[in-house]
């Protein structure tokens, strides 16, 4: 049975820090005013229709715990009986959760679902789940484990990505943003967040920088240099003895920003749409996951999203869209070094080096991003990708209808 994408809303990405504009408003409330905006655009009929929600959410304690798509069907007045799912795998949760409401789909489960990610990371932060092996040297040595941005430089190592291959991408995805936004280009999907008195909170990506010809950038140091005198170089190496040293050539503007938001769409099959009255966006042609190399961490996005184009029956070369996520500098540069694509067609608004990387919805924004980046560039099909720590890698092939 064939799935189709009917609508897809964000909030804005906002600063993940205390002084960020949305560090007011709970994760709940922010799917829960994206579940308000959907009903608005389609009906209230529509979205009280939809059999399942899912949500990714990395982080789930504190504002996040409690079973986060639960607590936020509750807060946004959905029915007692649409069931909800929170699950969480890394950075490519939302799109995983993008996969399972499809899949529901598909199987006949479900005719009408909703599905994407949360994370505020300004009140719930990064990490502060504390598995034992983030602190444990003893357990995340043998694991090769070490966070991820020492992932990057690994990768950037491997690779020999320069600072300079480092600063070009991270420069295109900042001015691009800029560009998109000024042109308005994301009015359309990004639905601005109220704060609890009604006001407006946010209505613009905040993270998005100007660094003018990128002199800036080069009076920057290496962000993950210490952490790897800490011991975590050390692991690295005992796993991959072969390249010598780690480089460490990512700076804190080489790292997408960490960031507070959410993404929500409504997919369903094709006899709901009619039903409903609902015009389709997209068909989802194919999904994959992937796993690859646990100690490199960033390299499984680049499987999935090769997995997804077989599934699909296309190559790159065929693709007119893409949403790369830019996981950090060296990822999107080795997108570039690799695939060698026309560059407007691969993130032509912006990416998540400008923008902000909210773990659990970022898959969702990708996939809301590519349904614009589609219709701007008058293609007929799109393809998603994303990839997250600990090598975990997942991807989505879409067609215009």
């Amino acid at each position: 049975m064939s799935v189709y994408i009917y609508d897809a809303v964000r909030t804005p990405r906002g600063k993940g820090r205390p002084d960020g504009s949305l560090a007011g408003v709970t994760p709940a409330r922010l799917v829960a005013q994206l579940a308000d905006a959907l009903a608005e655009r389609n009906g209230p009929d529509a979205v009280r229709a939809a059999e399942h929600l899912t949500l990714g959410c990395v982080t789930q304690v504190g504002r996040q715990g409690g079973h986060i798509a639960l607590a936020a069907r509750v807060q946004a007045g959905l029915p007692d009986s649409l069931p909800a799912v929170t699950i969480n795998n890394f950075c490519v949760s939302g799109l995983n959760a993008l996969a399972d409401a499809a899949r529901r789909v598909a199987t006949g489960e479900a005719e009408l679902a909703l599905a994407g990610g949360v994370e505020s990371m300004s009140q719930v932060a990064f990490m502060t789940d504390n598995a034992d092996y983030y602190s444990d040297m003893q357990i995340a040595g043998p694991m090769g484990w070490a966070p991820p941005g020492l992932g990057a430089d690994l990768v950037a190592t491997q690779e020999g990505l320069s600072r300079a291959d480092l600063d070009a991408v991270t420069l295109r995805s900042h001015r691009r943003a800029a560009e998109a936004w000024d042109a308005g280009r994301y009015a359309g999907r990004v639905i601005p967040v109220k704060a609890a008195d009604g006001s407006i909170a946010l209505d613009r990506d905040e993270n998005v920088r100007d660094f003018g010809d990128g002199a800036t950038l080069a009076r920057l140091g290496p962000v993950f240099a210490q952490a790897g005198a800490q011991g975590f170089d050390e692991i690295l190496l005992s796993h991959k003895p072969g390249f010598g040293e780690v480089k460490h050539v990512h700076t804190v503007a080489h790292c997408p920003p960490i960031a507070d938001g959410a993404a929500l769409l409504l997919v369903g099959s094709e006899a709901a749409g009619k039903r409903l009255g609902l015009k389709p966006v997209a068909r989802i042609r194919s999904v994959a996951e992937a796993a690859d190399d646990h100690v490199l961490q960033l390299t499984a996005g680049f499987t999935a999203l090769e997995r997804a184009l077989a599934r699909a029956g296309l190559s790159l070369s065929q693709i007119g869209a893409v949403e790369f996520m830019e996981a950090f500098a060296a990822v999107a540069a080795l997108f570039d070094k690799r695939y060698g694509l026309d560059p407007a067609r691969v993130n032509p608004n912006g990416g998540h080096l400008a923008m902000g990387h909210p773990m659990g919805a970022t898959g969702a924004v990708l996939a809301t991003s590519l349904l614009d980046d589609m219709a701007q560039l008058d293609a007929e099909t799109g393809v998603v990708s994303a990839t997250g720590g600990v090598g975990v890698g997942a991807a989505m092939v879409f067609e215009r209808v």
